[in-house]
């Protein structure tokens, strides 16, 4: 087995093969997709597709094969999840002072907190997939960020199980194909960002994995402190009852919307996340554990 790990966009990722053989073309069919998704879906960069799509003023704009890709995996999460995981909610988070990369958000001093933005929904985005044209309406900016990690671990981690198992995770998004050197691959289960070693851990052969928590990816904003798991009903951060969830799912797309919706499902995530088939971990604000669904530990030591 060789493993690397690596940060980008802000977070931190791993990329861990079978067999040594493998590791050579499965990095490069890693950066090659991150590189692909970065220029079609990072609104952080001035260039990329969808920075110019927020900026079009309504206008129709004709988008790349991989941008079409990231859209539709964000329509997917939005179906799954009833419109809880949203990709119209720039605005939302704009107005929480997330305007910035977050290692830079988090080095600066508190923006100013906007007046909440409900976003205007999956309605607002015109695709008109015969041109391969993209239209947003309604005042509607897009953001990928629930959707597009979670892309790019699923797309690799496909191509490279051609040649043996592999496992693809970033920033806490995990996609998951065959079997490691000695049999499953042990995923670690944590909401927090120190490894310690003795983690939850949960054995997977296929599919993905994700941990959306609103407790480790936040900052302040003017007197308060908001954190980037948006309500697109409402426009403010997540303040729920759930405070981590992690969901196991057919792909890690709909692990990830599914695991982002249970935040805001509140006291009725356990049974829309049954309902969905998926099985969760789900960590509520005063420390006590739920499992949802098959959920199996091994090796749990806490």
């Amino acid at each position: 087995m060789t493993t690397t790990t690596f940060r980008v966009w802000g977070l931190s990722a791993t990329l861990a093969v079978e067999r040594d053989d493998q590791f050579d073309d499965a990095l490069a069919t890693l950066w090659r997709h991150l590189d692909a998704i970065d220029v079609a879906a990072n609104r952080f960069r001035s260039d990329s597709e969808v920075t110019r799509l927020n900026h079009a003023a309504g206008a129709p704009l004709e988008v790349s094969a991989t941008f079409e890709d990231v859209l539709a995996a964000a329509l997917r999460c939005a179906e799954w999840t009833d419109g809880l995981c949203d990709p119209t909610i720039l605005p939302a988070l704009i107005a929480l002072g997330y305007d910035r990369d977050y290692d830079e958000l988090a080095g600066a001093g508190a923006p100013a907190l906007g007046d909440p933005r409900p976003a205007p929904g999956v309605a607002a985005i015109n695709w008109d997939r015969a041109r391969h044209r993209v239209a947003l309406s309604d005042g509607a900016q897009i953001d990928f960020g629930a959707s597009a990690k979670a892309l790019v671990a699923d797309r690799v981690a496909d191509e490279v199980a051609e040649g043996g198992g592999v496992v693809v995770e970033i920033g806490g998004d995990v996609a998951v194909r065959g079997r490691g050197p000695d049999g499953p691959w042990a995923i670690g289960v944590s909401e927090s960002l120190v490894i310690t070693g003795r983690e939850e851990r949960v054995a997977l052969e296929s599919g993905g994995i994700a941990t959306s928590p609103s407790t480790t990816r936040t900052w302040r904003a003017g007197a308060m402190v908001v954190n980037h798991v948006v309500d697109p009903r409402t426009g403010r951060c997540a303040m729920g009852p759930v405070v981590t969830a992690t969901v196991a799912s057919s792909s890690c797309v709909r692990a990830n919307a599914l695991a982002t919706a249970a935040l805001l499902w509140g006291e009725e995530a356990p049974y829309h996340l049954a309902q969905a088939g998926a099985a969760a971990r789900l960590v509520r604000v005063d420390g006590s554990i739920e499992y949802v669904g098959g959920w199996t530990r091994e090796g749990a030591e806490r």
